[in-house]
């Protein structure tokens, strides 16, 4: 069993379109269809509005030069 979560548009005629990934073999398969009863925002159907994410960025300056990660020197 695959899942695979996606975002379609359902037209006016209550079609929609979607393509698999290249995995999945022709032939006939059983589908599975769960429809939020809340459409998506506008701002979510099309990725290239939404604007850049942008996340905190902290600098704590250099790594101390003898600094150890090895699992002996971390933990006693």
């Amino acid at each position: 069993m695959k899942a695979i979560a996606t975002t379609v548009i359902v037209t006016a005629d209550g079609k929609i379109t979607l393509q698999l990934p290249p995995d999945i073999p022709p032939g006939e398969h059983q589908v599975v269809l769960v429809i939020d009863e809340q459409p998506a925002p506008p701002e979510l159907v099309t990725k290239k509005e939404r604007p850049p994410l942008n996340f905190p960025v902290d600098s704590y300056g250099s790594w101390p030069a003898d600094l150890s990660l090895k699992r002996e020197d971390m933990y006693d």
